[in-house]
């Protein structure tokens, strides 16, 4: 009888004494099943953040109306323009023509090819046929004019656009053209507007504009 109560009171003890750790055991185990899709929810969560599906946007881009008719490909392209100098990208743009010719007419090519740093203020095709033909005949027939105009429209460093925002610049010419504006608005003398901007060649800055700039 002894012996009987002896081996129950071992075995309520045993009992006792297992029952913590199997509750405990099947506690951790709940909650590691618990855990593993609160951290999968968490991984999902920080993906987007350290992950964007878009790279940051930048302002170092041509901009204006007029870029539009930029050629989207090819030499005369922005990227095809970003690769040759300065008269050498005029030449594979479009609505550059006449001032290609005239910087032929001058003997500037080189000039401008073999330049570093400049920037250029370049009229369009529209810009010079605003002046009446008569003139412009006469002036592409006078090299030494024409020189004075196109380096006129040249200036010995590269400017970014928040330079033009209020602005006064000596020319190779060696007069002096003053910008104004903000944003993509720009004006040259107050009477040129750049209309696009911020293009790139290999040796220079170029900014577009819409009237032929005439020294004073």
């Amino acid at each position: 009888m002894n012996s009987m109560k002896f081996r129950r009171t071992a075995l309520a003890v045993a009992a006792a004494t297992l029952l913590p750790f199997s509750l405990a055991a099947c506690s951790d185990s709940g909650s590691k099943t618990e855990a593993a899709p609160s951290a999968a929810a968490g991984d999902e969560a920080t993906t987007p953040a350290s992950s964007p599906s878009e790279a940051p946007m930048t302002d170092d881009q041509p901009f204006g109306p007029a870029c539009a008719g930029v050629p989207k490909e090819g030499a005369g392209s922005f990227d095809g323009m970003a690769k040759d100098p300065v008269a050498t990208a005029a030449s594979n743009n479009p609505a550059l023509s006449t001032l290609v010719t005239a910087v032929k007419q001058a003997g500037l090519v080189d000039t401008l090819n073999n330049a570093e740093n400049i920037t250029v203020f370049a009229p369009t095709n529209d810009a010079f046929a605003k002046i009446p033909k008569a003139d412009l005949d006469k002036v592409l027939a006078d090299k030494a004019t024409l020189t004075k105009i196109l380096t006129y429209h040249v200036v010995g460093q590269k400017l970014t656009p928040q330079q033009l925002e209020n602005g006064s610049f000596e020319t190779l010419q060696k007069g002096m053209i003053t910008t104004k504006g903000s944003g993509e608005d720009y004006t040259v003398n107050d009477t040129s507007k750049v209309v696009c901007g911020n293009v790139k060649t290999a040796n220079a800055h170029v900014y577009i504009v819409d009237t032929v700039l005439m020294p004073k």
